[in-house]
């Protein structure tokens, strides 16, 4: 699937990548990078509107529920450079991917193996009308209150965005963030 993005003023053609032949792995476990993208100003955010807050999921492919854009980090890229590239691939946005939310070991739903995610705090800054995969998900924005319900059957994705609520909280009230164990 090949989607068309702006970069400073160029055009530049972007194709999914595919295959996983140059995936990272660390003790067998594929590691995957994925982030919670927000509609709004996270340094105007306060605790007390949390849903005011929008959060992007998409529809997986396989078309069983909704969850949080991720996918596969390469050997040519960062963690940072692999969130960036999901959110235009899987989503259909960009923005500004900020630290690690944090590290989770989870079992593929698909595959009978474990995978080692990480996810970012992604603020968006531009929404593509077409992007790579635009014909096989649909993306919706929700509030964080919604986003807890649809995701629930992934109980890490479900914690990191628990991480990013406490984070905006933290951030709102001039408290340091919560550190990641």
């Amino acid at each position: 699937m090949v989607g068309l993005v702006s970069q400073e003023n160029h055009l530049v053609a972007l194709v999914s990548r595919t295959g996983r032949a140059l995936q990272r792995y660390r003790k067998g476990r594929r590691q995957v990078v994925g982030y919670k993208a927000a509609s709004v100003d996270l340094e105007a955010a306060s605790s007390s509107e949390e849903d005011e807050i929008e959060v992007l999921v998409i529809t997986s492919k396989k078309g069983k529920g909704m969850l949080f854009p991720k996918g596969g980090w390469e050997l040519d890229e960062s963690k940072k450079e692999a969130a960036l590239r999901e959110s235009i691939e899987e989503a259909g946005v960009r923005g500004i991917v900020e630290g690690k939310l944090g590290r989770w070991s989870f079992k593929s739903k698909s595959q009978d193996t474990c995978h080692e995610g990480y996810m970012f705090p992604l603020l968006v800054q531009h929404q593509f009308d077409f992007w790579p995969e635009h014909n096989h998900r649909q993306r919706t924005w929700m509030s964080i209150s919604e986003a807890r319900e649809v995701i629930c059957q992934h109980w890490w994705m479900k914690e990191a965005l628990e991480r990013l609520v406490n984070r905006l909280t933290a951030r709102n009230n001039n408290k340091p963030a919560p550190t990641l164990s």
